[in-house]
């Protein structure tokens, strides 16, 4: 029998609930919720940036194959604060609106970093597969209140110019892009971590199984590849036998264990 961790009665509170980071003319208001971890800080953050095909999902929400096996608990438990974070849905705005949102959370958070007790330089993002693609994004062009010093991507696509998938008009990136990448190579490219490479870049953790038919492992292979070519620090974590959200892995609480131990390897002396 699957055992959860930790049981749902010691699930963590909030510490700040639905704080407004933006409020864009024309669109709902996007917020975050904030979790910390006992004691004093300044506490090294996670920003959580949600999948789900850049048209649904919510900050509050986690895969189904993930809720259950204590993302927030565990990574708290090893003395990191976690922000959910809001970002406009791609049938309610075309990026980079997303990404813009993914920052406006980072900025915010940096900016009461003294209020919140959080260290900003030591800033991570970890999203899975939409939030995947969006924080390796914030990661690569993050710089001064946006700068990002770790990233973990979970399958996220990394390649808009030849996506996985069919190429009609309206498929997620379509969506995402205000039409099929094949007709907007520019805008896809600028979109593309895969495109956006470059040796300034923060360390990396590309986390993927091996038998993802949504997002193909080798999307992740092709980010470590041109990071490693940079000369930057990326680790590829393969799932062997592992689906699109980890579906398949017998032991996802360990590999929530295994970001944060690759947090603690990137931040260790700062």
């Amino acid at each position: 029998m699957t055992e959860f961790w930790p049981p749902p009665a010691k699930r963590p509170t909030v510490t700040y609930a639905n704080c407004t980071v933006s409020a864009p003319t024309g669109f709902r208001p996007l917020h975050l919720d904030l979790h910390l971890p006992p004691g004093a800080g300044p506490f090294p953050v996670v920003l959580w940036v949600h999948g789900g095909g850049w048209q649904e999902g919510s900050r509050v929400g986690l895969p189904d194959s993930v809720a259950p096996f204590g993302f927030h608990e565990r990574l708290l438990a090893r003395g990191y604060a976690v922000a959910d974070v809001d970002y406009r849905l791609s049938l309610e705005a075309q990026y980079p609106a997303q990404l813009v949102d993914v920052q406006s959370a980072i900025r915010w958070l940096r900016h009461h970093r003294r209020q919140l007790r959080l260290d900003p330089g030591r800033f991570a993002v970890l999203g899975e597969s939409a939030g995947g693609h969006l924080a390796a994004m914030a990661g690569l062009v993050g710089e001064g209140d946006t700068a990002i010093q770790a990233v973990v991507n979970w399958y996220g696509v990394i390649d808009l110019v030849t996506p996985p998938g069919d190429p009609y008009p309206f498929t997620p990136p379509a969506l995402l892009l205000g039409g099929p990448p094949a007709e907007r190579r520019d805008l896809a490219a600028w979109a593309s971590p895969l495109h956006r490479v470059h040796a300034g870049a923060p360390p990396f953790l590309n986390m993927h199984g091996t038998n993802d038919q949504l997002v193909p492992f080798e999307q992740s292979e092709r980010l470590a590849e041109a990071l490693r070519a940079q000369g930057v620090r990326c680790d590829l974590h393969p799932v062997p036998g592992a689906e699109h959200c980890f579906v398949g892995c017998s032991d996802i609480g360990g590999l929530i264990e295994a970001s944060a131990d690759f947090l603690d390897d990137v931040f260790k002396g700062h």
